[in-house]
């Protein structure tokens, strides 16, 4: 065999060899950036996700049968920060607990607010506000119990009055142990269905109900 065909054979796999190296290279170094940008990305989601849960809302479990047909056991809800809230008759709220009586987190509905009167016809079930009869299609049934407080009621300018949407099945601001509420004790307004629980009809989740909270 010729020298010349030697360095031609001997040359081939040479070339080779360091070409399949910087291939290897390139696609090792493309997997470390791709790792790099993935741990990015989580890193980002987590911070964001702790920022949102921290300061902006948080997410609350339901419990008890106050706020059917809105809201079952089991229900849990994004819940957008007391700060960020201006507070209005027909939100849904979650009350921090403030007395050895009612120790429990409350999510009841906001019926008025401060500077407005409410009263209630504890025969007909109806609802007023500053004289007005209230709509509420998000009620399960009229309002027929009474719970103490003395009616008609005007709110001073930074109290709210809250009650369940289960009317007959729910400890709120007609009773005498919780009254109108401080808006300070207002954690924040459910804003969010994000999980639904077990509908006590069905004993089934409802996903069609993931969504707004009206």
């Amino acid at each position: 065999m010729s020298e010349e065909k030697k360095e031609l054979d001997q040359g081939g796999p040479v070339e080779g060899t360091a070409g399949e190296e910087k291939a290897a290279e390139k696609q090792s170094e493309r997997l470390e950036n791709s790792v790099y940008d993935w741990a990015r990305s989580l890193i980002a989601a987590v911070v964001g996700v702790v920022l949102l849960f921290t300061f902006f809302a948080r997410l609350i479990g339901v419990s008890g049968p106050s706020m059917q047909d809105t809201l079952y056991t089991g229900d849990r809800i994004l819940v957008l920060n007391s700060m960020f809230c201006d507070f209005q008759p027909g939100d849904v709220v979650v009350v921090n607990a403030y007395n050895a009586q009612l120790d429990d987190t409350l999510v009841k509905r906001i019926i008025a607010v401060g500077g407005q009167t409410v009263d209630i016809d504890f025969v007909t079930g109806t609802v007023y506000v500053d004289g007005e009869p209230l709509d509420e299609p998000y009620i399960k049934e009229p309002t027929y119990t009474t719970d103490g407080t003395e009616f008609p009621l005007t709110l001073v300018e930074d109290e709210v009055f809250i009650m369940g949407d289960n009317r007959n099945h729910s400890t709120d601001s007609r009773s005498v142990q919780l009254g109108p509420v401080k808006e300070g004790y207002i954690q924040g307004k459910a804003i969010f269905l994000l999980f639904p629980g077990v509908t006590p009809y069905t004993e089934e989740r409802d996903w069609g109900r993931i969504g707004l909270i009206d």
